[in-house]
């Protein structure tokens, strides 16, 4: 673990677990060794302190203890921490302005794929729901093979999303309401298990932190800004599924539901999300996959089963000559940028990127970025 890593720690600490003024002290300091560093300056470092905050941030002592502890935990159960510096953090969450500022993780996923979604719902499914997500999935992995599925380990439409993400082939992750060293609800324990090998579980929260109710909801955010879309199974009136539906919106992240019987109590909340224009209605993987842009998946797993592989040196057409001499000079751009200094629109854009992957030239990467491999 290195040094930034282990200050990061000790400052959630430091900060009585307060995770918003810990990534305000950060990103006002730079890193979490420089505001240990410059500790007894806090207060004409960081505009906005209050005293009492500048005199707590001098006395690290407890805070770095408990990290040690932490760290020893860590060590010997094979668990990694990320901060925001770190390259495997996962890059959708920066986008984010309430992103974590460490991340503790097991498994072996990777939290930056190039295509990730997470699915919640009710914690009371029924049989409909149970078909919904057990279909969804099963058409989903043959169009789009790779594709990381998240939800929160709870009862209902997260336990059932893992566990048909296992099932069918996918990796899945967990994201936990309480520090690595316990599963909650206990009975999903086995479960967890096979998601440490086929994917992983993470948490903000360090050890011996209990499943509070106000730590599902700062894990909802998680969930959110993590994926690239959410999709609602079902839901009540109220429910934890709509508050990460509602923050994924914020985060200008596309969020679906199924719609469901109008009689259903738990189909209340996805019909209204949809009535409301909160959510792209959905009836199958197929209407998700064209909605997000992913349709190119299948195509490209035709093509690679018949053989096609990077020719070394392809023969491109002034488009895509266009597109290659852009990432020749600013490599890894995302979509709408290589569109707009292109000159194409977004659809010819997707399609000569496209002509670009089967010839081997480029590569997508997590967040619709592209990469030059030429």
């Amino acid at each position: 673990m290195n040094q930034e890593t282990f200050y990061a720690m000790a400052l959630t600490r430091l900060t009585n677990f307060n995770f918003q003024q810990a990534l305000e002290l950060y990103k006002a300091a730079g890193s979490a060794q420089n505001l240990y560093e410059h500790r007894n300056e806090v207060g004409d470092m960081i505009e906005g302190c209050t005293p009492r905050l500048v005199e707590a941030l001098k006395n690290w002592g407890d805070a770095m203890k408990r990290a040690e502890v932490e760290a020893k935990y860590m060590e010997e159960h094979k668990i990694r921490a990320y901060t925001l510096l770190d390259d495997d953090y996962p890059q959708r969450l920066l986008e984010c302005a309430d992103a974590p500022l460490v991340l503790y993780y097991i498994g072996n996923a990777d939290l930056n794929q190039t295509k990730i979604i997470s699915i919640v719902g009710t914690r009371q499914i029924t049989s409909y729901g149970k078909d919904i997500c057990r279909k969804f999935i099963r058409e989903l992995h043959e169009m789009c093979p790779q594709v990381l599925i998240v939800s929160g380990l709870a009862y209902g439409v997260d336990i059932c999303a893992h566990r048909e993400s296992l099932a069918n082939g996918y990796d899945t992750l967990g994201v936990l309401a309480h520090g690595l060293d316990q599963i909650y609800p206990y009975h999903h324990r086995d479960t967890a298990a096979k998601m440490v090998e086929h994917g992983g579980l993470l948490t903000e929260f360090m050890t011996q932190t209990n499943a509070d109710k106000v730590n599902f909801v700062r894990r909802n955010r998680i969930v959110a800004g993590i994926s690239d879309a959410t999709i609602v199974i079902e839901s009540a009136a109220k429910g934890g599924s709509l508050i990460t539906a509602e923050i994924a919106q914020s985060y200008d992240r596309a969020v679906f539901a199924f719609p469901g019987n109008v009689n259903q109590p738990f189909s209340e909340g996805c019909n209204n999300l949809i009535r409301d224009n909160g959510a792209g209605l959905i009836s199958n993987a197929e209407d998700f996959v064209k909605a997000m842009g992913w349709q190119n998946d299948a195509v490209r797993r035709q093509a690679l089963a018949e053989g096609i592989e990077r020719q070394l040196f392809p023969e491109l057409s002034p488009e895509e000559q266009k597109i290659v001499s852009l990432l020749q000079q600013t490599n890894d751009l995302q979509l709408n940028i290589i569109s707009v200094k292109a000159g194409f629109a977004i659809n010819q854009a997707t399609a000569l990127l496209f002509q670009l992957e089967m010839k081997g030239v480029v590569k997508p990467l997590a967040g619709g970025m592209y990469h030059l491999l030429m």
